[in-house]
């Protein structure tokens, strides 16, 4: 048997919901960045299954991992046999704000145990990371399936003449100025009612066509000037607006992820949950006509 284990500083109920609902699952189910998992199922219950497809960015290479239930007990412990027969047993414990995290897992027979070892525990130390970071600040995640192939959601999502047909939801005048290439500025930017311009300043920090684009928001476009600094810009520096692509069953399954390191004014965030969603929808609808 291996073990890895971890403490999170982050009182046990969060974390075995961070640990078991697929839309964190799909946040921390890497070892890597050049790895991620573009979708998760979890029927949480003795017998139950769960699944998670693992990609590279690249597109180079991708599997599911799954496996069958053998004990539930909530905030507590975790047992399940992998699709090979090897089992894994995952137990948290509760230290009041904090939580111990152990795996124990058998071993398979193709690599060295002391690589199995590190593959789980930069997982696992993923895990840690996302779990901290997201109590400090704050995720809106959405997913859509989209009757697309990858290369077309990808095409019609970033460019130049279609861009405003689905983020018109947001804003009729929404468009964008700048390159979509990794490291490059971008601005997005909207007029509003008086005919004032404002919007977003930011950089691509990454941009994997087809498979992955990163956004990282700098700061605010307000009449016109560009704002990097200062307390109006505190909500959104360093804020991340990541587009995840994945193919399955001839569909693309779009993931869209907003990281903020600040709790979001509850006003933008009834904005995003009720907007996002529509934009969503439109870019579908472009997507299968």
């Amino acid at each position: 048997m291996i073990t890895v284990e971890t403490k999170v500083n982050v009182p046990v109920e969060k974390v075995w919901n961070y640990w078991t609902d697929p839309k964190h699952i799909i946040h921390w189910n890497n070892a890597s960045d050049d790895w991620y998992t573009p979708w998760a199922e979890n029927d949480l219950r003795v017998g139950g299954k769960f699944t998670s497809r693992m990609e590279a960015r690249d597109g180079s290479f991708g599997f599911d991992f799954g496996g069958v239930y053998d004990e539930v007990k909530t905030n507590r412990q975790i047992a399940y046999t992998m699709e090979d027969g090897r089992k894994v047993k995952v137990t948290f414990e509760s230290d009041g704000n904090s939580t111990a995290v152990t795996e124990t897992f058998d071993p398979e027979m193709q690599n060295s145990t002391e690589l199995q070892r590190q593959g789980w525990q930069a997982i696992l130390n993923n895990f840690k990371t996302y779990a901290e970071a997201s109590e400090k600040g704050q995720t809106i995640h959405f997913t859509i399936t989209i009757g697309a192939k990858p290369e077309k959601v990808y095409q019609i999502m970033l460019g130049e003449k279609t861009y405003n047909e689905w983020t018109a939801e947001f804003n009729p005048t929404s468009r964008f100025e700048g390159s979509w290439e990794k490291g490059a500025k971008i601005l997005f930017i909207g007029t509003d009612q008086d005919g004032v311009e404002g919007g977003m300043v930011s950089r691509i920090k990454e941009n994997i066509p087809n498979r992955f684009v990163s956004i990282e928001h700098l700061g605010i476009l307000q009449n016109g000037e560009e704002k990097t600094t200062g307390p109006e810009v505190e909500s959104w520096a360093g804020a991340l607006e990541n587009y995840s692509f994945a193919e399955k069953n001839e569909n693309t399954i779009l993931i869209v992820d907003l990281k903020t390191q600040h709790e979001l004014d509850e006003k933008y965030k009834s904005y995003f949950l009720e907007t996002w969603p529509k934009a969503l929808n439109k870019l579908k609808a472009i997507c299968e006509q």
